[in-house]
């Protein structure tokens, strides 16, 4: 069992665990709203969130910038529509410039990105509420007052960081713990077979500090999903048809040989298993240590349907194993190899081995 993990089973199939160290229970798979009021309606949202309580999901995470504001507004409505506040564990994000002109981790820019993102919601509370990004303005006790400040005055329940270092990470712990704040309970990162960089340092962090994973872009931006091809760059009604340039998940920076290699496998399990590679991706994902809840994002329902098919699959040891090792992203030859070495482990099989029961 994973640390604080009750991994019960709701009645749609839909495993739920504990998000960090006496945070709230959600469900594996979680709701991410990026698209919200950018590519998606408010009719096509509405018809997202109902379908994802239908199959047991309970997290659903959004962010003050996502669409400048109007995925928090849809998910408002739909709250208010259906009566779902108390089936609901809601997150969402501050620190860019939102709508209201907030920005920043301070406290006036926490403050007043917070006090939005309520009235945007229609929620008297935020359960989760996660610091976008690292402030190098802004020290870090200042950030975790008011944070401290607002889950006090029952604004927020529980805290989170998004999008940080691991020194960072264990900066922000430390000074939680030490001064008496809050202690975030959860970090969400880009976590996927194509990038396991957040291994090195981020996930050891939260192993050892009890800090649950709810990664973003566990597909790689539709990479896994095996849509893309080697000698053919991307077209059509897709993130990199429409921007082959897109961040992280650039056509121009995937397009490799270790991008082909995992796939391959990925085709291959999936070929066993008799599942779309999603499946076997998000599976793998789910699988790993302090992983909590993995946030699927769908431009329609059909797309989140066919990800959330996923909650019922369970790679054997073999499976898991090999896609782990094929995607494996290796070490710098120092600190990390020469840690390696000591240890007489490879890196991603010493993971988990701390905080677990």
């Amino acid at each position: 069992m994973r640390f604080g993990g009750v991994m019960e089973q709701t009645t749609n199939e839909m495993e739920t665990r504990t998000l960090g160290g006496g945070g709230p229970d959600v469900s594996t798979f979680g709701l991410g709203t990026m698209t919200f009021g950018v590519e998606t309606d408010q009719a096509g949202a509405f018809e997202q969130l109902d379908r994802f309580v239908e199959r047991g999901g309970t997290f659903v995470d959004t962010a003050d910038v996502y669409g400048d504001g109007e995925s928090e507004r849809i998910i408002g409505r739909w709250l208010a529509a259906r009566n779902t506040h108390d089936r609901i564990v809601l997150s969402t994000k501050g620190r860019f410039a939102a709508p209201d002109g907030a920005a920043g981790a301070s406290r006036d820019g926490i403050e007043r990105s917070a006090a939005a993102s309520l009235q945007r919601l229609g929620v008297d509370a935020i359960d989760v509420y996660f610091v976008h990004g690292w402030d190098q303005d802004t020290p870090v006790d200042e950030t975790l007052d008011v944070l401290t400040g607002l889950v006090r005055a029952g604004q927020i329940r529980h805290v989170g960081w998004s999008n940080v270092t691991g020194w960072q990470l264990q900066l922000i712990v430390s000074t939680a713990r030490l001064g008496g704040f809050v202690v975030p309970v959860a970090l969400q990162p880009q976590y996927n077979l194509l990038d396991r960089g957040s291994e090195w340092e981020l996930i050891p962090c939260c192993l050892e500090e009890q800090l649950g994973v709810t990664p973003w872009s566990p597909l790689g931006g539709g990479w896994l999903t095996g849509k893309y091809r080697r000698v053919e760059r991307p077209s059509g009604a897709t993130r990199l048809g429409d921007d082959p340039n897109r961040g992280v998940e650039a056509y121009d920076v995937r397009n490799n040989d270790r991008t082909w290699r995992i796939l391959d496998v990925v085709q291959a399990i999936a070929d066993r298993h008799g599942r779309p590679m999603s499946h076997v991706a998000l599976a793998w994902l789910a699988s790993r240590p302090s992983v909590m809840s993995v946030l699927l994002g769908a431009r329609t329902t059909q797309q989140l349907t066919e990800n959330l098919a996923a909650a019922n699959l369970v790679l054997d040891d073999g499976d898991l194993d090999e896609l782990t090792r094929v995607s494996a992203p290796g070490l710098p030859p120092y600190p990390y190899g020469m840690v390696e070495e000591f240890c007489d482990v490879p890196h991603w099989r010493s993971l988990g081995t701390r905080s677990e029961g």
